[in-house]
């Protein structure tokens, strides 16, 4: 068997106009729609459901009773041909639901490479999801959501509508986050408070030493200072010199954007190693 070959399984349906890339793998009884593209080496197991506009890259893994691209779960959605697209190299695992965009949202779900969907999750319409994250089993987006790179949610954890999560950041198995949760923290709680940073994270994703430092620093000015506004805090942070270093300037410039407001700590956190 060339690994170029299109295999797919007799019980599956694939729609007339659907796109299948070369080495992709189609098991029992799986539906693929008419307007859905499959790219190279990707494999969908058994019992798969992909349908609407949705684009999936390269070498993706979709696990059984998955529903990929059906229509949202928004009752303004009225059938348009809004989009899902998936990039390369993600693991989708069972009964999983990705929902393409809404007009009213932009029109299009995203979904980056190199992410583990466990069991159960839930991305709703107009969802951003970057590169690299660990979303574990029963964690549910809410529409709107913005998820970084390198992220992990614990199993159960719910996110609020048009809330962000940044970089590296990192909540706790049931926490229920209404809030942005800026870069490199973790959050924990219903409703979700700051616990800290994830250091172990930082480090994993290869910041230096010097730059988790800075990072602790500019934590400590924001959530602990008790500078009065969010401008003051980030003017200390220049006064210090931290903004000169990437990882810190775009730590200030998630939470100086929020909209929804920033997590904040439950108590002060000590950020000794």
């Amino acid at each position: 068997m060339s690994t170029s070959e299109v295999i797919i399984h007799p019980t599956s349906i694939v729609e007339k106009g659907a796109q299948l890339d070369s080495g992709v793998r189609i098991g029992p009884f799986c539906i693929v729609g008419p307007n859905v593209i499959l790219g190279a080496g990707t494999h969908l197991q058994s019992h798969v459901v992909i349908e609407g506009h949705t684009t999936l890259g390269a070498k993706n893994e979709i696990f059984p009773f998955a529903s990929i691209g059906k229509a949202p779960q928004d009752l303004k959605y009225k059938g348009e041909p809004t989009t899902l697209v998936i990039g390369d190299g993600n693991r989708i695992r069972e009964s999983a639901t990705l929902q393409p965009g809404t007009v009213q949202g932009g029109g299009h779900t995203t979904v980056g490479n190199g992410n583990l969907l466990m069991a159960y999750t839930h991305v709703a319409h107009d969802c951003i999801v970057g590169n690299d994250n660990i979303i574990a089993n029963g964690v549910q987006l809410s529409g709107h959501v913005t998820i970084g790179n390198g992220v992990t949610l614990g199993g159960l954890v719910g996110v609020h509508q048009f809330c962000r999560v940044g970089d590296m950041s990192m909540a706790a198995g049931g926490s229920m986050i209404v809030e942005d949760v800026p870069h490199y923290c973790i959050v924990q709680g219903d409703r979700a408070t700051l616990r800290g940073l994830n250091i172990v994270g930082m480090r994993r994703k290869g910041l230096s030493r010097e730059q988790i430092q800075m990072v602790k620093q500019c934590y400590k000015i924001l959530f602990t200072s008790g500078a009065p506004t969010v401008d003051a805090a980030i003017a200390l942070c220049d006064e210090q010199g931290l903004l000169k270093e990437a990882v810190v300037l775009a730590l200030t410039e998630f939470v100086r954007a929020s909209t929804r407001g920033v997590t904040r700590p439950m108590q002060d956190i000590s950020l000794e190693d």
